[in-house]
């Protein structure tokens, strides 16, 4: 009778695991990284007997976790790709809305403003106009301005998600590492009995760091993981966990670097930092975010760049020279601000790098950096930052300053001492937007004529016109000193006549008398082609004949014609400057002269919107991965109501059978007792 009651214990025991273990699985059906258990049931060894063996019973031999280690990996990397693609999204949506939108966007500011310029060109004496022009110029700075803030304040969300992310993936690192040392320390491991719960944890929390960057998981003795990057950089060592950290980049102070520390050694791996939502985070940040802040700035060059070329040879409604519409771009505060030496510099740190804008319309949207080497640092090689590639290299000269030449600027190394491995970033338009202001504050300012004028004289007997001047510069473009013409305020220096001699030949003289003409120094003589234009000045500012401003005669001149250039005064009603500033808003003045201002505005916009869209496709297809990889555990490891319920009926009648057999070893005992009565 004992060993019938032993049997019908066994089975009771038996199911009851088996319906605790599905209970189990019942209720932590919606535990995230929950894996289905199921309890293994095997025969006891049998009774020996003359005639065989008897059974005694039923044992659990063990709770087995239901898991395919192949889908929980495959989980793992596509959690990480998702999460990149989906971090990379959200946030190029952000930019890609800020620049595009309508009222947030530069294009429409950039419109209004030479719109109102043509405006104020019909009648460029009316001050109602002129205000407008003020008006809707400081608009373009605020729209300017307000969108390097944007892109500063996004900046700063970035940096700010990248902490945060990296607080996470310590505490999860730390995590692991105590979970593995539980399940190593486990009772019953070392005869193959797994703690199931510990391994799910360990596994959710393995996807969780999977969520916020990429790893490789590879397991070792005692059940335990090693957890590392995707360059082998050790994260997580049985019980030992290494911590990430963020510190400013000592080559740019806007970005952030990640140092990994492992017991008393630091490692630099911020380039190792890939997939998950920091990957997404470094991806957004270094190829899409810092180009538009370049692409901004080069813009806010070449605005006040044009704008103020063309407006400094323009005359105001009181005589003036132009001058200034918007900052000065070479100013000498701009010039330093655009290069940021390395922190990490050798001492005495007092070498002083500078650059200067020489011709927007070949400017690229690029940064470099500036590399000293040798023994003395005499040695530099100016590399771009986004290809690795040097495009420049050479020696220093004993003793400085240097210039390096680059496309539409040059870097000046003016003096100091550089060491070997010192290095410098060199960003030409990344702040200008943020710089950008207005010179001009009167609409009494605002130069609309041409400073110069001429007028043929009436007694000529040919029918020779000549044009009203086109100006060119009122400095040299080679020393950037003001030019002998424009040197006394309201005049030219000297007047001018040109008197043809024939038909065929001219000179011009200085007309400061107009009845005593002098001969110009050194004397400039000319001769005259009949049926073309014959322009009367050289463009050459290297040329002795170059005077800031040209004219052309055309026709038929007779001997003794004369024609007098003179300066435009009380030219009020001039709008020959105004036509022009008017122009630059669709003249091709970037890109090496292929586009406008607009149309460059409109390739950053599509360059975003391009990779916005790029991105989102990208997510779609992470996400499908993710969604099939996550159905895959779910069909190995997942828990299956229908399926438990199904079990649990199963383990009741066995456990119901079991408890009968009990019943029936009781009423057989009872018989066998009754017999002695």
């Amino acid at each position: 009778m004992a060993g019938l009651i032993n049997i019908g214990l066994s089975g009771i025991l038996g199911h009851q695991s088996a319906l605790n273990t599905t209970g189990n699985n019942i209720t932590n059906a919606n535990t995230d990284g929950y894996s289905r258990q199921q309890v293994t049931l095997e025969a006891q060894n049998g009774q020996r007997t003359g005639v065989g063996s008897v059974g005694t019973g039923v044992n659990v031999s063990d709770i087995r976790r239901i898991t395919d280690q192949f889908v929980v990996n495959q989980l793992r990397s596509d959690t990480s790709l998702f999460n990149e693609q989906d971090t990379l999204n959200t946030e190029l949506t952000n930019l890609d809305n800020l620049l595009g939108g309508e009222s947030t966007g530069l294009n429409t500011a950039l419109n209004n403003f030479f719109n109102s310029i043509q405006s104020a060109a019909e009648d460029p004496a009316a001050l109602p106009q002129r205000q407008s022009v003020l008006s809707e110029a400081q608009g373009l700075v605020n729209r300017f301005q307000s969108l390097h803030e944007q892109l500063i304040q996004q900046r700063q969300s970035v940096t700010g998600q990248m902490d945060q992310a990296t607080s996470d993936v310590n505490s999860l690192l730390s995590n692991i590492a105590d979970l593995n040392e539980q399940i190593a320390e486990s009772p019953g491991i070392a005869q193959g009995k797994m703690p199931n719960d510990l391994l799910d944890k360990r596994d959710e929390k393995l996807r969780q760091l999977s969520e916020i960057i990429q790893v490789k998981v590879s397991e070792t003795d005692g059940y335990q993981v090693n957890v590392s990057l995707t360059s082998g950089q050790a994260l997580v060592v049985g019980a030992q966990a290494a911590s990430l950290s963020t510190e400013t980049s000592d080559s740019d102070p806007a970005k952030l670097n990640f140092k990994l520390t492992n017991g008393n050694r630091v490692t630099d791996v911020t380039d190792q930092i890939v997939g998950g939502s920091l990957g997404g985070l470094r991806t957004f940040q270094n190829k899409v975010l810092e180009p538009a802040f370049d692409q901004l700035g080069r813009i806010a060059l070449a605005v006040s760049d044009k704008v103020n070329q063309q407006h400094s040879i323009g005359m105001d409604l009181e005589g003036d020279l132009g001058g200034m519409f918007f900052t000065d771009i070479n100013s000498r505060a701009a010039q330093l601000d655009r290069v940021t030496p390395n922190a990490n510099n050798g001492a005495p740190q007092d070498g002083v790098v500078s650059v200067e804008m020489t011709d927007t319309t070949d400017l690229a949207a690029k940064s470099y950096t500036l590399k000293f080497n040798g023994t003395n640092g005499e040695n530099f090689e100016v590399v771009d930052v986004e290809t690795g590639e040097t495009v420049r290299q050479g020696q220093l000269p004993d003793p400085l300053p240097a210039e390096i030449e680059m496309p539409g600027f040059n870097i000046h190394i003016e003096s100091g001492s550089f060491q070997d491995g010192d290095s410098y970033l060199v960003r030409p338009t990344r702040n200008a937007a943020a710089n950008i202001e207005l010179q001009i504050d009167r609409e009494e300012d605002l130069a609309f004529a041409t400073p110069v004028t001429a007028e043929a004289d009436e007694g000529n007997t040919g029918d020779a016109s000549i044009t009203q001047g086109t100006m060119l510069s009122v400095k040299n473009p080679l020393t950037n000193v003001p030019l002998d013409q424009f040197s006394q305020r309201g005049e030219l220096s000297p007047p001018l006549m040109v008197r043809f001699t024939s038909d065929t030949d001219y000179e011009i003289l200085d007309a400061s008398d107009p009845t005593n003409p002098q001969a110009l120094s050194p004397p400039v003589t000319g001769t005259y082609q009949p049926g073309v234009s014959n322009k009367l000045f050289s463009e050459d500012p290297s040329d002795p004949n170059y005077r800031g401003f040209q004219f052309s005669i055309s026709g038929n001149p007779e001997a003794n014609d004369v024609f007098m250039i003179n300066y435009n005064t009380d030219g009020v009603s001039d709008n020959r400057n105004a036509q022009l500033l008017g122009g630059l808003g669709t003249a091709n003045t970037m890109n090496g002269g292929s586009q406008s201002f607009s149309e460059a505005y409109a390739g950053l916009v599509e360059t975003v919107g391009t990779t916005t869209r790029q991105s989102q496709m990208d997510l779609e297809a992470g996400q499908a991965l993710l969604e099939q990889s996550t159905n895959q555990r779910e069909s190995v490891s997942g828990v299956n109501l229908d399926e438990e319920a199904g079990r649990l009926i199963q383990y009741q009648a066995g456990y119901n059978a079991s408890a009968q057999v009990i019943s029936v070893a009781q009423d057989l005992f009872d018989t066998l007792l009754s017999t002695f009565r």
